[in-house]
């Protein structure tokens, strides 16, 4: 009996085969009509005669035919997921509540929510904003911030809200137009990513950031090396208002990235300044320097080929310590950054290894404020504006970031849904359902330019017009004046920290001046470690961490 039972994973095929030979008997003797069945069964039963023979599939060796329901069902569980089963506050990786936020703002239809908030207000991890019994009205939410200093000849006043770094070949034509064409219609600034800039970007006319990475894509020698003439003349285009150095984003941290030969696109070698049929490699560490005294000489390189426009860099905290070091860099060179990227693990929409996109790299709320204290602590933090960037969709994201020690905020895939983005999540694939991230030019047609890049204009000045009202209901006249005591964290059930316990701002100039404040002990620890001449450890620690004692 138990036999028997057993092989009841076959009995899909073995019917495949009866009504095969049955109907084929029948189409002989009755009627040519059986033939229809013969061969939709006939069809089925070779199907199982090559799962049966197979090696590659277990399931369909075993259930041979009805194997296949597995894998159709398993190819769209993503899509069954989002549309019947997701949850408000499903977030993978962003909430359906946020996405649909997005794409009410972009498109300028009600975005107001009925009957109470769905949120857990008891749960921890539940942030919320304090506010005044003397609320005001900001007519102007045009917010701004000025980027560059003392070194700089070109400064730029930036939007509070702008386009996070995405490269042309990740992202389509059409998307990229999209992109940057609302950009310039809401006078915000669009990141171009490690790809360089494109006709695409060149075609929108909105304000860049162009980003220069270890591939130096634009800017680059034959052999993959920094081109100083080459940079000289991609700068000069008056739409460049800042140059960013990728050293780390938040999807992949310390990983470098190849685009194969056959996925280059002579727009994509255009753009890059690469040869058609090689594969583009992105090392995952720069050429030009390897070490604090050398990012900041090239730096100041930068910002001298430019002629004065604000340079800074980007990146994912990951050693404490190594950006220490770079801080220190600062201060014995004399040379600054106008301005530090800071991106959060939880950004990304490169498509990254599970283990860097889970597990690799500092969050943005905590390497916001290590990067904004240790520029505290160093007494250079006037001196320097801090862009951030990692699941920033709404006003309160943007001023809760700004709280914590931002002077502006960076969004991708917030942008991404507004020209359409549907989180399908299939951007490595090149099947984009609705042409964002593909390179396939019938699929990228679904995207209209004109309604998409209206759309992106409208849902930045819509986030912009939420971020002056809960300005306004903090007692604020500017959204640049939002300090951590604005923001209250709820630790536990029953537990919750005012901002400043939570991520508090440490005293100017305490790692420099001499006296230090017992509390703060592990801070001194960790920059008496950092070396601006290397970003290698002093020593390798071994057993329990030893937390510096103050004297």
């Amino acid at each position: 009996m138990t036999t028997i039972l057993s092989y009841q994973r076959y009995t899909v095929f073995v019917s495949v085969a009866l009504i095969t030979f049955a109907s084929l008997a029948g189409a002989a003797l009755y009627s040519k009509w059986l033939l229809v069945p013969a061969v939709i069964a006939g069809a089925l039963f070779l199907l199982g005669v090559h799962d049966v023979r197979q090696r590659r599939h277990s399931i369909l060796r075993n259930y041979p035919v009805v194997g296949h329901l597995r894998f159709l069902l398993e190819s769209f569980r993503p899509e069954i997921r989002q549309y019947i089963i997701e949850g408000d506050h499903d977030e993978v990786p962003f909430s359906r509540q946020d996405r649909g936020l997005v794409y009410q703002r972009a498109k300028g239809v009600e975005d107001k929510r009925p009957f109470g908030t769905i949120e857990n207000v008891y749960g921890s991890g539940y942030a919320w904003l304090t506010h005044s019994a003397t609320p005001v009205t900001i007519a102007d939410t045009d917010f701004r911030v000025r980027i560059g200093g003392s070194a700089c000849r070109q400064p730029y006043s930036a939007s509070l809200y702008n386009i996070s770094a995405m490269s042309f070949g990740s992202l389509s034509a059409n998307a990229i137009l999209a992109l940057n064409t609302g950009a310039r219609k809401g006078g915000f600034a669009h990141d171009t990513g490690e790809g360089s800039i494109s006709r695409y970007h060149r075609q929108g006319g909105g304000d860049l950031i162009c980003q220069i990475a270890s591939g130096y894509f634009g800017c680059r020698n034959d052999d993959g090396s920094f081109s100083p003439e080459k940079f000289r003349v991609l700068a000069a285009d008056p739409q460049i208002k800042m140059i960013e150095i990728k050293l780390s984003q938040g999807a992949k941290p310390g990983h470098g990235g190849m685009l194969p030969a056959s996925k280059i696109s002579p727009e994509i070698a255009e753009a890059r300044g690469i040869p058609m049929g090689v594969d583009c490699v992105s090392p995952a560490a720069h050429s030009t320097f390897s070490t604090p005294v050398g990012l900041m000489k090239f730096i100041d390189q930068l910002r001298t080929l430019s002629d004065g426009k604000p340079v800074g860099f980007k990146l994912c905290i990951g050693h404490r310590r190594e950006f220490m070091s770079m801080v220190k860099a600062m201060l014995e060179t004399g040379i600054m950054p106008d301005f530090i990227v800071v991106d959060g693990a939880e950004g990304g929409t490169g498509a990254a290894p599970v283990e860097f996109a889970n597990r690799v790299g500092m969050p943005m709320l905590e390497a916001l404020t290590f990067v904004h204290n240790t520029l505290r602590g160093a007494g250079i933090r006037d001196e320097i504006r801090i862009g951030a960037a990692g699941k920033i969709i709404t006003a309160f994201d943007i001023a809760r970031t700004l709280a914590l020690g931002a002077d502006w905020c960076n969004a991708a895939r917030g942008f991404m849904f507004a020209i359409g983005c549907i989180q399908a999540q299939a951007c490595h694939t090149n099947c984009c359902p609705v042409g964002i991230a593909t390179q396939d030019k019938g699929r990228q047609r679904a995207i209209d330019v004109g309604d998409k890049s209206e759309r992106v204009a409208r849902f930045h000045r819509n986030t912009m017009k939420a971020l002056g009202e809960i300005a306004g209901a903090a007692g604020l006249t500017n959204p640049s004046d939002f300090m951590p005591y604005h923001f209250m964290f709820r630790q536990k059930d029953n537990e919750f920290l005012d901002g400043n316990e939570a991520y508090p701002y440490l005293p100017e100039g305490f790692l420099v001046a001499g006296k230090e404040i017992p509390e703060l002990s592990e801070w001194y620890s960790r920059w008496d470690r950092a070396n601006a001449q290397s970003f290698a450890p002093p020593e390798i620690p071994h057993g329990p961490f030893q937390r510096r004692k103050a004297a």
